[in-house]
């Protein structure tokens, strides 16, 4: 038989520990006071209907200072003149430059050959050299004629005094019984005559005189007319050598060496390098504060120019609106077409106004509210927002300075009133 070891067993008195009786009671302090302290988190956590952690969201505290609302973009240079030089007349071009040559205002560019035209010239000219002879002729004639009337009419008058003289004697004879009474009616017949040729020959000088002056005038005005067609002509002709409008430089050919083109085709441009002015794109949300003659800065070069506004697009392409600024002042010279450059427009400049960065919350919310955040909740709060630049937005209601909202992200908070944020 086998022996139990209950013979050996014996009580043991255990003794009450005191240390780690303290370490269970400062664990349990403790743990109510971790309890009490996230007691009005945890409250608030489960308050919220939505809960997003904060590495998909974008934060701002609402700050005051300054508020510089401008436009900042960069420019391209461009010709404000670049005029198109055109075929006048048609025929065969001889180009005088390249594309790049600097020119001078009047200077040949390029001619061409129009047999037809310069044909059509001088026969015009040679009719109206016809005409000058014939309005010179017709002068020349005129005097003749009428020397020849002022002739006849002088004779008129000398057989009309001769008549009188003869009718005087024949009367003082007839009185003194010399002559008979039928030689005095004959003399008095005779200066009766004699006054009709003279009044005739006075009529005749007026109304030729009249009558010449009238063919003078119809010539020399068909001369007039006829200079005037070769005046044209002689433009027309002139015209034919492509001069150039403006100081600058040859832009593009837009034919080739010697071809025959028609009227009005496109021959080259030239572009005007004393007026360049600086071209840019504005976001379409600011060009409607973009007004002409706003100043601005253009930069590049290691130089800074003050510029101007000088056009503003009517369009919209792509959302963005083109504007021009032009420099004040002299144009610079070490600038060339399509150089990058640059450009800051200023709208607006204020102190001491409440501001808070730009997120998307403006565009999604059309600034009426803001999620502000407190101890890891978002809240919807209503605000009003006033003007906004390319980075910042004014602050009219709603909120106070040194507030922290979500200032991207919030398209996930789905229109929620409070949200938790997580970390």
């Amino acid at each position: 038989m086998i022996r139990d070891t209950s013979a050996q067993d014996r009580l043991v008195e255990v003794k009450p520990n005191r240390k780690r009786r303290l370490i269970l009671l400062g664990a349990g302090v403790l743990v109510l006071a971790l309890l009490a302290w996230l007691a009005p988190g945890i409250g608030r956590m489960f308050s919220a209907s939505e809960s997003v952690s904060s590495s998909r969201l974008a934060f701002a505290t609402v700050e005051r200072g300054p508020f510089v609302r401008d436009i900042a973009a960069e420019g391209k240079v461009v010709a404000a003149v670049s005029p198109t030089l055109y075929a006048t007349s048609g025929g065969a071009v001889t180009l005088q430059v390249h594309a790049g040559d600097t020119v001078k205002i009047g200077q040949v560019l390029a001619t061409i050959v129009s047999p037809e035209l310069t044909n059509k010239l001088a026969q015009e000219q040679s009719n109206a050299d016809a005409m000058e002879v014939e309005y010179r002729r017709a002068q020349i004639d005129a005097r003749k004629q009428r020397s020849a009337l002022q002739e006849t009419y002088d004779n008129a008058v000398i057989d009309q005094t001769t008549a009188e003289r003869n009718l005087d004697r024949y009367q003082k004879a007839y009185a003194k019984g010399a002559v008979s009474n039928m030689d005095v009616d004959k003399a008095k017949d005779a200066l009766d005559k004699a006054k009709i040729a003279t009044t005739h020959a006075k009529a005749n000088l007026g109304l030729d005189n009249d009558s010449l002056n009238f063919d003078i005038q119809s010539k020399k005005l068909a001369h007039e007319r006829q200079l005037l067609l070769v005046k044209d002509l002689q433009r027309q002709v002139d015209d034919l050598n492509v001069k150039s409008p403006v100081d600058g430089q040859v832009g593009q050919l837009f034919i080739a060496e010697r071809a025959t083109v028609a009227k009005d085709a496109q021959l080259l441009s030239v572009i005007d390098l004393s007026a360049l002015q600086v071209e840019m794109q504005v976001p379409e949300s600011f060009a409607r504060d973009l007004g002409i003659g706003m100043s601005g800065e253009i930069s590049g070069n290691g130089h800074t120019w003050k510029g101007l506004v000088s056009a503003i697009s009517p369009e919209v392409v792509n959302g963005q609106v083109a504007a021009r600024l032009r420099f004040e002042g002299e144009t610079p010279k070490q600038l060339r077409q399509n150089q990058r450059l640059s450009v800051r427009v200023l709208l607006d400049k204020r102190d001491n106004v409440l501001t808070v960065q730009r997120g998307s919350f403006v565009d999604e919310s059309g600034g009426s509210y803001a999620y502000l955040v407190r101890d890891g909740i978002a809240k919807k709060t209503p605000i009003r927002v006033g003007a906004s630049s390319i980075d910042k937005v004014e602050i009219l209601d709603g909120l106070k300075e040194g507030d922290r909202i979500v200032i991207s992200g919030t398209d996930s908070f789905k229109g929620a009133a409070t949200v938790a944020i997580s970390n």
